[in-house]
């Protein structure tokens, strides 16, 4: 047998691949996105998780933060990389930090409110690193889906609000802490994040998005960071997960490099991102106690301050007439060169703070509610603004100096400096030709690799839905589907699923009276492999970091997850593929093998679906709504007479069904996967309507549509194809022949 042919089970510690080729557009993209600051950064990475620019931003900042832990050498290196050396060293830190934690978490309600806050863009992203740990390129390999298996606790077991970042905003808010979401546009600026704070959290976020491509990195934080637990030591909450459950991932994947050729690199950069993970954790926790202190030595004229500088920026033109020491605010603010420490001498002396004969003053009265400021500041800001109008006004001097919060700075400054020199060597520059469908297959199986890919796959996503449109006049007369247009409504949506699956599904299965021999039901096996391979791909990057707070992303990532089988291998679907092949004498290489695109047992004509699958999940922001309408396609299509067909042939010729079982189990219309995903939409839309109102329904719920269309337009082959050439439709009310041998040329109505 080939050495290129892949057996299970899954022992793979890293990627085979070791470039990176990004459009050239992307470099210069990349860079100004780099150049504008932590900030920059952070906002970048967290809101745009499809472009190539904010890929290439990612590995640069992952090489920055890489590239800046030491390495020893020699007998010390092999030894540093030993799982027991590992948890020594993270059980010793973890007793370090608690102690400084222990310290913060003592201290008075404000500071303390201070301290969460600035931690909380950190905290929220616990678990991040491994949103798309599962991928392709990685299932169903036995280290992925261990985590996958934490990485769905985490998450809530799919339910939101039980997820840990919503567990953390739950511990932030009991301690007076609102933050918007952390995609938001002003999340930083209501963390009051200082740079080092942005960068930290960056680094995690770039992460995140190349977890396949650095999955030594990937466990070496995951275990750290959660061994460590700093942020479980801050707010007393029982951890998630149990320090002896990480230590038992992290013990197996040891063991695995072990057997892997690589093994000492492998987990040389394991050791690399447990100590990067160490020295984060100290400078951040230094940062706190700096902070802390810094914030209980201000005098009220340095709070006030800080107050104004975190307000200022933000003054609109409404403050126009406002002036202060004669010059208008809007003019003092938007001056580079403004003095904190002159604009409140000149406040106190100003007619704002004068006492008034019916109390308080100017200022004071329009920050009340009703006045023109209420609302801007917080209730604590508010209260530090009184306090000190208060002292003001009882003779109180200006403090002589203000000092200057660079809590941080230092370090953060050297971690912007490497992130400014850092040029990865693997990555490469090149315009991606037109591919064809086994180049684009796997490329798009590594994607991470192959960013320059990502606007082929776009413009082939967005091609089919367009042309699956021509289904919405004719999908009634669909085989298997029903993809004809319709209004919304909840009840309109339920009645077409039931009828599609007593109607289509199946109200017509009758047994096969005569079942092909053996050749014929292998090769017809081989029609539907190729979308099995990728089973679930499409959502596999639904509830990314920022993006699962809806109840739609929590009911379409837990189906994900069931396709993955919960992380347990027995139930993994592409687990249960690989069984089945093997069962025909099928033998494949894996799909991130270069070997696979030179495979010879799967035919050419069955790759369209599957890269289809494989283009939408690249967009899960740009094409949510389309998905969500191909999940309800593919969900429902596990069920009825196709399925029970497969069944009957394969047992006769006492071949594997496992496959074809779970999903005529799992995507039950009762409960399972096929009534999900209805709920899915109507989540979704339900969450529009409150939102956006009743006609913005209707229009996402087009693009919903569309994507159920564009599922049924790669399964309905005679139907596409005849009202593509201008002929009728086929009858969908004429008895199919149960018995006939599938051909190549019907591939697409199998596929499904």
């Amino acid at each position: 047998m080939s050495s290129h042919i892949f057996e299970l089970p899954d022992l793979m510690t890293a990627s085979p691949l070791t470039a990176f080729e990004f459009s050239p557009s992307a470099k210069e993209q990349a860079a100004a996105v780099l150049s504008g600051g932590p900030d920059a950064i952070f906002h970048n990475l967290t809101r745009d998780q499809e472009s190539e620019a904010s890929l290439l931003a990612a590995r640069t900042v992952i090489d920055a933060f890489l590239s800046q832990v030491g390495d020893v050498s020699g007998d010390e290196a092999e030894a540093d990389t030993d799982a027991g050396a590992i948890v020594a060293q993270v059980a010793a830190a973890r007793a370090e930090l608690a102690r400084q934690v222990d310290a913060l978490t003592r201290l008075a309600p404000d500071l303390r409110e201070a301290v969460l806050r600035q931690r909380a863009p950190v905290a929220l992203m616990g678990g991040c690193w491994l949103d798309m740990v599962s991928q392709p390129a990685t299932q169903p390999s036995v280290i992925v889906n261990e985590l996958f298996r934490q990485h769905f606790r985490l998450k809530g077991s799919g339910n939101t609000q039980r997820s840990l970042c919503h567990l953390r905003r739950r511990v932030l808010e009991a301690a007076g802490v609102y933050l918007p979401e952390i995609n938001a546009g002003d999340f930083l600026r209501t963390a009051h994040a200082r740079p080092l704070t942005s960068l930290h959290a960056s680094f995690y976020v770039a992460l995140s998005r190349l977890p396949a491509s650095f999955l030594p990195e990937v466990v070496g934080v995951h275990y750290a960071f959660h061994a460590i637990g700093v942020d479980d030591l801050l707010s007393g909450a029982r951890p998630l997960l149990a320090e002896s459950e990480l230590r038992d991932v992290l013990t197996h994947y040891a063991a695995l490099t072990e057997r892997s050729s690589d093994g000492r690199s492998v987990r040389r950069r394991l050791r690399a991102a447990v100590r990067l993970v160490l020295r984060l954790e100290r400078e951040h926790v230094a940062m706190l106690t700096e902070l802390a202190e810094w914030l209980s030595g201000l005098s009220l004229d340095a709070q006030v301050a800080t107050i104004v500088a975190r307000h200022a920026p933000y003054a609109g033109r409404q403050h126009g007439r406002v002036r202060v020491g004669g010059r208008p605010l809007t003019e003092t603010f938007a001056d580079p060169d403004f003095d904190l420490a002159a604009f409140l001498t000149q406040l106190r002396k100003s007619p704002h703070l004068k006492p008034l004969a019916t109390g308080g003053c100017r200022f004071l009265n329009a920050i009340k509610f009703g006045g023109p400021m209420f609302g801007i500041f917080d209730e604590r800001e508010a209260a530090t603004l009184r306090t000190w109008v208060e002292a003001v006004h009882a003779g109180s001097p200006p403090a002589p100096e203000l000092p200057v919060n660079r809590v941080g700075d230092d370090i953060a400054s050297r971690w912007s400096d490497a992130i400014a020199r850092s040029e990865p060597a693997d990555v490469g520059f090149a315009e991606a030709t037109p591919l064809d469908d086994r180049e684009l297959f796997y490329r798009l199986a590594n994607v991470e690799h192959f960013p320059n890919t990502q606007a082929q796959a776009k413009q082939r996503a967005v091609s089919a839905f367009e042309a699956a449109e021509i289904l919405f006049t004719h999908g009634a007369s669909g085989t298997f589907s029903d993809a004809s247009y319709f209004d919304y409504s909840a009840d309109a949506l339920n009645a077409r699923v039931d009828d599609i699956y007593w109607g289509k599904l199946v109200g017509p299965y009758q047994p096969l009276d005569e079942v092909p021999d053996r050749d014929e039901v292998v090769f017809g096996q081989t029609l539907l492999a190729l979308a099995a391979l990728v089973d679930g791909v499409w959502a596999y990057r639904i509830g990314n970091v920022g993006r699962y707070q809806r109840r739609s992303d929590g009911l379409l990532f837990a189906i994900y997850a069931d396709e993955m089988g919960l992380g347990d291998l027995r139930k993994n679907h592409i687990t249960l593929i690989r069984q089945v092949l093997e069962n025909l004498s099928i033998p494949l290489p894996h799909i991130r093998d270069e070997a696979f695109r030179d495979q010879a047992e799967l035919p050419d004509s069955t790759y369209g679906f599957a890269l289809h699958q494989m283009c939408i999940s690249l967009f899960p922001d740009t094409c949510y709504n389309e998905i969500l309408g191909f999940n309800l396609g593919i969900e429902l299509s596990g069920l009825g007479r196709q399925r029970m067909h497969e069944m009957q042939k394969l047992r006769a010729h006492g071949l594997d069904t496992s496959y074809e079982e779970v999903h005529l189990s799992i995507d039950n219309f009762s409960a399972g996967h096929a009534r999900q995903a209805v709920d899915v939409v109507i989540s979704y839309l339900d969450d529009v309507e409150r939102n956006c109102g009743a006609q913005a329904v209707q229009t996402e719920w087009r693009r919903i549509w569309r994507g159920y269309a564009a599922f049924a337009y790669f399964g309905e082959h005679e139907l596409v194809k005849a009202v593509s050439e201008g002929g009728a439709a086929p009858d969908q009310n004429a008895a199919p022949d149960q018995n006939a041998a599938p051909d190549q040329s019907e591939q697409a109505e199998l596929v499904i």
